[in-house]
């Protein structure tokens, strides 16, 4: 009988918890009787809009849970020398607040309504790379549900730090972060959640972004971590930005006039040196580039060495250097046709092996007998090493000197200074198809580079 008698005093316990609780989620129902006769009264969430500055939770060891998201709609501006990033997104939250319910039965069907967010409870969600004030628009609105979900949409235009890496310009891709976290609640009081997956919130901001300027979103992606200050720990939601520069515009106003000015350059190599008309030509070319470098210069990045500049002083380089060539080359073929220089053994040595069989270097003329046996080959335009010293005279003429032996002596040196003409003139062919081959090498490695770095 005892057993009984505590079994339906535990029933009865069970009964009265039962009835409080019930009574107790009834307080926190909006009464909204006469909604769909008279309209929505203001009288009856009053005591809702005494509570917003106050966490909205029923037990203070319960946090509450906000999700977000956001749609990127415009990337308006990356500034490579501030390590800036403008962009103009959409901040999405939404959150449960239990004093905001009501029956929708009761209250002429109304399920939703739209209340000034001046009169609610707003999570105090910041963006952490946020280095401007934030211009959000006052008196915005939030919709609010019968069952307490809030959800509150805001505008926003965000200048945040990115840490840019300009290395690879005009072909760079940049990964910035945006990290949402609370300023004054801890994981004890707030709780942050995705209200979208990350990939609905990638795609939906590649349908709708508005501008088709420099950049373009890549993808987006998300990491949750907890943030620990002293003894605190804060939720954060890490979102990464991946964004493309287009490099149309640079290729066409950077790269193709200088592949057409170093093309131009080695081009000119044709000119013949004894001429003189390959220096000023190539002095004029360099001229022109510095113009161009001085008038592009607006478009490359201010801070940081990007591999575009390495290019411009590379062609920068190969010009000076072939304008030094050019110049050291007309000193020379005038110097050996006025008075003829012995070629240093080394020299000699190396211009035989260069010139030696299945060998890619221009070849030297014969010396008498004991001759290199090769033959001479110029680039185009070059005249013959015989021209440039005059015409041997025959044994007709030898005869008449009546000096036979000064004759067949003063034909032995000029018989040498020939050789050792067509041996500089050969040394000078030799360094010009050498510098000319390093042109072709230094623009094919150019093209290659940039066809690799566009397609990936």
């Amino acid at each position: 009988m005892e057993r009984g008698w505590l079994q339906g005093e535990g029933f009865l316990l069970c009964l009265i918890l039962y009835l409080l609780l019930q009574e107790r989620g009834d307080t926190f129902a909006i009464n909204c009787s006469g909604f769909d006769q008279h309209g929505v009264d203001p009288a009856a969430f009053q005591a809702l809009f005494a509570r917003k500055a106050f966490l909205p939770v029923t037990n203070n060891n319960d946090p509450t849970h906000v999700n977000i998201s956001f749609t990127l709609s415009a990337i308006l501006e990356v500034n490579a020398q501030l390590q800036l990033m403008t962009s103009f997104l959409w901040l999405n939250m939404i959150w449960y607040n239990p004093f905001i319910r009501w029956n929708p039965e009761e209250c002429g069907g109304i399920r939703k309504l739209s209340i000034a967010t001046e009169n609610l409870w707003l999570p105090d969600i910041f963006i952490k790379e946020f280095m401007n004030v934030d211009h959000t628009p006052v008196r915005l609105m939030a919709y609010v549900s019968s069952e307490g979900h809030i959800r509150y949409d805001k505008p926003m235009k965000v200048t945040s730090i990115c840490n840019l890496d300009i290395f690879y310009f005009p072909f760079d891709e940049q990964n910035c972060t945006l990290t949402f976290s609370s300023f004054i609640y801890t994981v004890e009081n707030m709780i942050l959640g995705m209200e979208k997956e990350v990939w609905e919130i990638s795609n939906t901001s590649q349908n709708l972004i508005q501008n088709k300027g420099e950049w373009m979103l890549l993808d987006i992606h998300q990491r949750m971590v907890k943030m620990t200050v002293g003894t605190n720990q804060y939720n954060q939601i890490i979102f990464y930005v991946a964004i493309r520069r287009r490099p149309s515009l640079y290729v066409i106003n950077l790269l193709v006039p200088s592949s057409f000015l170093i093309a131009i350059d080695a081009v000119s190599f044709y000119l013949p040196a004894e001429s003189g008309n390959r220096a000023p030509f190539k002095m004029t070319l360099l001229l022109g580039y510095n113009v161009f470098l001085l008038m592009m210069n607006d478009l490359l990045p201010d801070t940081g060495t990007p591999l575009i500049s390495v290019y411009f002083a590379l062609c920068l380089s190969l010009m000076v250097l072939s304008l030094l060539e050019t110049i050291f080359i007309t000193y020379l073929l005038h110097l050996v046709t006025t008075q003829p220089l012995p070629m240093p053994q080394w020299l000699n040595s190396l211009l035989l092996h260069c010139t030696g069989p299945r060998k890619g270097c221009p070849t030297a003329p014969q010396k008498g007998n004991k001759g290199l046996g090769l033959t001479p080959a110029h680039l185009p335009g070059l005249k013959e090493p015989m021209t440039l010293v005059g015409k041997v005279p025959g044994p007709q003429e030898a005869g008449l000197n009546g000096c036979p032996e000064s004759t067949r002596t003063w034909q032995e040196d000029e018989a040498q200074k020939q050789h050792l003409v067509s041996l500089w003139v050969q040394f000078s062919h030799m360094m010009d198809t050498l510098l000319f081959r390093l042109y072709l090498l230094f623009m094919a490695t150019s093209i290659i580079t940039v066809i690799i770095l566009w397609n990936t």
